[in-house]
């Protein structure tokens, strides 16, 4: 990470703190279950998902055939992107959002929210995509996460998001791919 960024998300931090968006405040419990168990019904129509145990491992070099010079920074590095320039911040479509890397669906769009931090935000995941590890690239411990099935980092997740989960799943854009519903 460099100076810009770690001061822009710094700086940004105050904004994320007061901002709760008013649709998921009202969320229950049972509506993440619900969210967490149906995320399948917004796949587009044909696409198989892979299973987060069908591991992938490549080499570096097949990773950088692979990705994008950018993608490859974020997902094999644990780098990340500069705030505020993914397109995937502003995607209101339904769909579900996927592991750049390998395809493994990670998030839907029901579980998407706008932080105002600059990242896409999500306050809950699908549930046995995602692992998590302490960070301390930073002076304080974070926590961060990667894909399950070709360990992409994605980003970190954080104790200040709406109800009922409380949960800011803030993730680089450029370490997925939007799959808009059929």
């Amino acid at each position: 990470m460099n100076r810009r960024s770690l001061i822009c998300g710094l700086l940004t931090l105050p904004f994320a703190l007061t901002l709760r968006p008013a649709q998921s405040a009202r969320l229950t419990p049972d509506d993440i279950k619900r969210m967490q168990q149906e995320w399948t019904a917004l796949l587009p129509a044909g696409f198989s998902p892979p299973e987060p145990a069908d591991a992938v491992q490549r080499s570096e070099d097949e990773w950088r055939q692979q990705l994008s010079q950018q993608a490859f920074h974020v997902l094999r590095d644990e780098g990340t992107e500069r705030s505020h320039t993914s397109p995937l911040n502003d995607e209101k479509r339904d769909g579900v959002y996927v592991c750049a890397g390998c395809d493994l669906p990670l998030f839907s769009s029901e579980m998407k929210y706008e932080s105002g931090t600059g990242w896409p935000s999500f306050f809950t995941h699908i549930p046995g995509a995602l692992g998590t590890k302490a960070d301390f690239k930073l002076i304080w411990p974070r926590t961060e996460y990667h894909c399950l099935r070709c360990g992409g980092h994605q980003g970190h997740v954080f104790k200040d998001g709406p109800a009922p989960t409380n949960e800011r799943w803030c993730n680089n854009g450029v370490a997925l791919k939007f799959l808009p519903s059929a």
